[in-house]
């Protein structure tokens, strides 16, 4: 389904990437839209982009939301298996 999944920058990396976190899943994306990103924030993502930073609460309400509506282990799925 490909929706926005809210995940907990882990590292910064070279060349605007960083390392993030989301459910369990950890993958590289890319913070180019994102204005002076810190380690331990949140970033709401879309296809491998960091689109916003967004809370610690509203990341975690909207993860509640997306498990309670059954979309969150597939959009997990789908963020972990993109390379």
């Amino acid at each position: 389904m490909c929706l926005a999944i809210p995940a907990r920058i882990e590292a910064l990396l070279d060349d605007q990437m960083a390392r993030v976190s989301a459910g369990g899943v950890t993958r590289e994306v890319s913070l180019a839209l994102i204005e002076a990103p810190q380690v331990g924030e949140y970033v709401l993502l879309h296809v491998g982009y960091a689109l916003h930073k967004i809370s610690e609460e509203e990341a975690a309400a909207t993860l509640a939301m997306m498990a309670e509506a059954g979309l969150l282990d597939e959009e997990l799925a789908e963020m972990g298996a993109q390379p």
